[in-house]
């Protein structure tokens, strides 16, 4: 979901009784950054609670709303009563003595919007100062996506002969499968996979779940994983675990680790470097490329603007060609 997204669907006067009584219910809910900012505490809580933001996202909060508390504690302010001056000199500091790339100051200031948003409706702050403040905009970079003939040798470059093949392969070919971010790979359970359907079950961003279906490749190799790697490692920690994905010592892991995984494998092919993001990016710019439909693809991707989705569109520029050539009357 984009950060306009976020700014969009938030209902800031919702009782505030409700924010503090589900935030019971919520492990490891945000604790306030400052000692006079309780309501950069709160606002973390809410956008915890109210709006089921990814712990990723949580994070990128907790660290941007970090940042500009100590910049405007530095100045002996306190971050609800900053003015529109004091944020413009907040985001110009970031652009020239932080050197951060548009991309990042825009993900900053949206975080800024929506947090003093709150505050004017919780009363933190008499005035929004970033009502009017205007937001750069970044160029939207095409993403890299591998050719069918890369893909294929990445997907048959796994070293069977590694502990960890099975579970590597599955990895891999699931990725390409149903284009996975890292996190939905490394929260996968095993109640999840619907092998008699074909179907996984998949947790996305703001706790969106969707059903991706999974080709009999990717079924072939993970299922294969489950049943012959698996229990094996599952042993080796003498527990009980409901991912699906463990590691050589039986535990699950986390995204970073499969991160650096994809990573090494592509590396151990022969290949440039690349990343979870990468198979997602090919995946949708496969299905695109073979006429599928963009909001197919969307519902696919877990995309709640199909304006994400339509980068795909611009990638495949045979698939652009061939349209035009049969279609256009001088093509």
């Amino acid at each position: 979901m984009s950060m306009d997204a976020y700014t969009a669907s938030m209902d800031v006067n919702a009782p505030a009784a409700r924010e503090s009584s589900a935030a019971a219910e919520v492990k490891d809910t945000p604790t306030p950054i400052h000692g006079r900012a309780k309501s950069v505490g709160l606002f973390l809580t809410y956008v915890a609670v109210e709006l089921g933001l990814s712990a990723n996202t949580l994070s990128a909060y907790e660290s941007d709303l970090r940042d500009f508390c100590e910049f405007i504690s530095a100045r002996r302010g306190e971050p609800e009563r900053a003015d529109r001056k004091a944020i413009t000199q907040y985001l110009a500091f970031l652009q020239s003595q932080r050197q951060l790339k548009t991309t990042s100051i825009v993900r900053r200031t949206a975080a800024l919007k929506m947090y003093f948003r709150f505050c004017k409706a919780r009363g933190f702050a008499a005035e929004d100062p970033t009502e009017l403040l205007e937001t750069a905009h970044a160029w939207r970079k095409l993403p890299d996506v591998l050719g069918r003939e890369q893909i294929n040798h990445l997907l048959n470059s796994v070293n069977v002969a590694h502990p960890l093949a099975l579970r590597d392969q599955a990895m891999l070919e699931l990725f390409y499968a149903c284009g996975l971010r890292a996190s939905e790979m490394a929260d996968l359970q095993m109640n999840n996979i619907h092998t008699d359907l074909g179907v996984i079950r998949v947790m996305g961003k703001g706790r969106k779940e969707r059903l991706i279906p999974v080709g009999r490749p990717a079924m072939r190799a993970l299922d294969a994983y489950i049943r012959e790697l698996r229990p094996k490692l599952m042993a080796v920690h003498g527990g009980a675990s409901d991912r699906v994905f463990l590691s050589r010592s039986g535990q699950a892991i986390n995204r970073i680790v499969i991160w650096q995984r994809v990573t090494q494998l592509s590396r151990g092919a022969g290949m440039r470097q690349i990343h979870p993001h990468t198979l997602r990016h090919t995946f949708a710019t496969h299905l695109l490329g073979g006429g599928a439909d963009l909001r197919v693809v969307q519902e696919l991707l877990g995309h709640s603007d199909v304006s994400t989705t339509q980068l795909y569109t611009h990638v495949d520029a045979d698939r652009l060609k061939s349209v035009h050539k049969k279609f256009h009357p001088r093509g």
